[in-house]
């Protein structure tokens, strides 16, 4: 005769929950754990906020990703007029239009994506609130969405190297690494300005003038070559001083030999994106709440 064993509701709810898998998620603690494992665990994440961010970046306007292209092609002009032209500033032995809207290219690329990736936390606060995924992956997103535009941008400049004969040089191929220093420098620019923008809302009305003043202490109107040897190096602490006379390097040929200030802007670079990494997971905790 088989016994019948009476389960108690209470009980039954207690074997229930315990085959129901819990997942427990806590800050980070301090200032150690990054947790970058998690960015390839919500890499389909990463890449929906990418392409979320190049489609709405143009979504209705009428000329759409020309503008990818107005930008640095009127900027460059304007630099022709008064740089080229009145104030007959030298060019390493390149035409002038050309050797500005080279700089101009990786320039756009780094200050579209740092001004896009200090406001993105603020922008993307409904998506915080609600659920939970690597915040990193936010400013990530808003520097990559980027590239787009500079794909189209660099299209125009090879256009504008073969109207004026000029071939790439075999220094092309450092190209990618110039792109990822420019990459890296934005990203960790903007992980130190989007985390305090959440605090501080100031910092979005500060970035504008951060970037006009960064421009003009870039070598982009100018050469580096203006500067003493000397100086060159301290200089190449702004880690877009090696980016521009890099880019420059690699696709015109000019005659300044950026190696040293590359080696600089990289080590720059990486101390900035070390630093902004840790003060955001350091900060992350909070975003929810203050955003």
């Amino acid at each position: 005769m088989s016994a019948v064993t009476e389960v108690t509701p209470q009980a039954a709810e207690g074997r229930k929950s315990e085959s129901v898998p819990v997942l427990r998620i806590e800050p980070s603690k301090g200032w150690v754990s990054l947790k970058l494992d998690e960015l390839w665990e919500y890499r389909e994440l990463l890449y929906f906020l990418v392409w979320r961010d190049v489609k709405v970046r143009y979504k209705q306007t009428v000329l759409g990703a020309a503008w990818a292209i107005i930008q640095p092609f009127f900027t460059m002009v304007v630099f022709s007029i008064f740089f080229g032209k009145l104030a007959n500033m030298p060019s390493d032995k390149v035409p002038y239009p050309i050797f500005a809207y080279a700089a101009l290219v990786p320039w756009n690329f780094f200050a579209n994506g740092l001004s896009q990736s200090s406001d993105s936390l603020v922008g993307a606060a409904n998506l915080i609130k609600k659920v939970y995924f690597p915040r990193l992956a936010i400013p990530i997103a808003a520097v990559l969405s980027g590239v787009v535009d500079f794909a189209i941008s660099f299209t125009v400049l090879l256009a504008m190297m073969a109207y004026y004969g000029i071939a790439p040089t075999l220094h092309v191929a450092w190209l990618p690494l110039l792109l990822l220093l420019a990459f890296v420098t934005a990203l960790g620019v903007g992980m130190w300005l989007s985390a305090l923008n959440v605090e501080f809302r100031d910092v979005r009305y500060t970035v504008p003038f951060l970037i006009q003043f960064w421009m003009f202490a870039t070598p982009i109107a100018y050469p580096s070559s203006l500067l003493y040897r000397s100086w060159r190096t301290i200089y190449a602490l702004n880690p877009m001083v090696g980016v521009i006379e890099g880019f420059r390097w690699a696709l015109l040929g000019t005659k300044t030999k950026p190696g040293m200030m590359i080696l600089v802007s990289s080590l720059a670079a990486v101390l900035i994106l070390i630093g902004g990494a840790f003060y955001f997971r350091r900060m992350e905790k909070t975003f929810a709440d203050v955003v």
